[in-house]
């Protein structure tokens, strides 16, 4: 059926939401949509006039790593045939893209280019929140030192020191807590900055490499003593009891590790503050095909039918009483499935209230050859 007698390509590509570049052979603009008009502005007057040279330019600009150039980008493009992915900086902000090349019907090559429209009302939320709890850490902190210096000065020679080390341990206490939930938005932030960034990626790209999952979850779970898991409000049971683990001897993925520790970590945290104490939590792996895939079981709250779709949306809570009760930002999950995806992979999770839930990935199978690092 022919596409053209029953749509207007030009007005398919209208309303597209992201921006679409198209140059001929001879680098000549020849197609562009409206989203492009809106992220480009003034730009794209001078991208029509002088083509892709003025466009080379553009999508040049904050370029820092070798063979970031969108020159090099379409070679590859054209060499691989396939989509090329890349970024370009303005107005403040680095622009995800992609670079394809595609052929006409008299096969002549043309180059299209795809701008992403940057959203960032999650950004602006976090950092919103960020702010808030800092000024209210600092607030905080600064009327807890100043109880403790009142309570050393007005202590009485007697008194037992066991009297003064209890009311500033208290103070400590809050101050911990804080400094805790502070350090966690931090880190929230730069896992968000380096998505919005597009430095995700590269980071990925740089640093996966073939992970044993069996010595890798045994090492991440000794790591958890050495780390503050929960916060300092919860009950600080002896979570270490309750956690196994069941992998199979020779199962590896081709990921990296550190993001794949971080995302364990929620994930475990996850289970651990939601579920009844002493109750287990699994970390379970198998070989699905190429993939490998790797499972967080709990026997916990579950989340109610109505608002598994707030899951994964960033600052969204199930409102169960024993969810609200424990402290949390929403976004970890957000996240984990972001730095998933990022690593060629998917997560899910399937649960029932008062049953438990399970939260599952996969990551690519780690296969003996040149090629299995580093494909994106």
């Amino acid at each position: 059926m022919d596409f053209e007698a029953i749509f207007d390509s030009q007005a398919v590509l209208d309303g597209l939401g992201h921006g679409v570049l198209i140059f001929d052979e001879n680098g000549r603009l020849i197609i562009n949509n409206r989203t492009a008009e809106t992220i480009l502005g003034t730009d794209l007057r001078l991208i029509r006039s002088e083509g892709w040279t003025a466009a080379a330019v553009l999508f040049n600009s904050g370029q820092q790593e070798p063979g970031g150039g969108i020159d090099a980008v379409r070679q590859r493009a054209l060499k691989s045939g396939q989509s090329e992915r890349f970024r370009f900086y303005r107005a403040g902000e680095f622009i995800p893209c992609w670079v394809a090349t595609v052929r006409s019907k008299t096969s002549a090559i043309h180059t299209m280019i795809t701008l992403d429209s940057p959203d960032w009302t999650v950004v602006n939320d976090l950092i919103g929140r960020f702010r808030d709890q800092v000024d209210e850490a600092v607030e905080v902190t600064q009327g807890h030192i100043k109880l403790i210096n009142l309570s050393i000065s007005q202590m009485e020679p007697d008194a037992p020191v066991e009297a003064l080390a209890k009311r500033i341990g208290g103070f400590n206490r809050l101050i911990a807590t804080h400094m805790y939930r502070t350090g966690t938005l931090m880190e929230a932030l730069g896992r968000l900055q380096a998505l919005r960034t597009g430095s995700l990626l590269h980071s990925i790209q740089q640093r996966r490499r073939k992970i044993d999952l069996a010595d890798f979850v045994e090492d991440f779970l000794e790591a958890l003593d050495e780390m503050t898991l929960l916060d300092p409000e919860s009950d600080q049971e002896d979570f270490r009891s309750r956690l196994s683990y069941a992998i199979p001897a020779g199962l590896a993925v081709d990921a990296s590790p550190e993001h794949l520790s971080i995302i364990l970590r929620d994930l475990v945290r996850n289970a651990i503050m939601y579920s009844m104490k002493a109750t287990p939590v699994r970390i379970v792996a198998s070989a699905q095909g190429s993939n490998v895939q790797i499972d967080v079981i709990d026997e916990g709250y579950g989340v109610r039918a109505k608002e598994i779709d707030k899951v994964f949306q960033p600052f969204q809570r199930a409102r169960q009483p024993q969810i609200i009760a424990e402290f949390g930002h929403g976004i970890s999950l957000y996240l984990c499935k972001q730095e998933i995806e990022a690593m060629n992979g998917a997560m899910w999770f399937k649960t029932e209230e008062e049953v438990g839930s399970t939260f599952s990935f996969k990551l690519p199978a780690w296969r003996d050859s040149a090629s299995s690092s580093g494909q994106q």
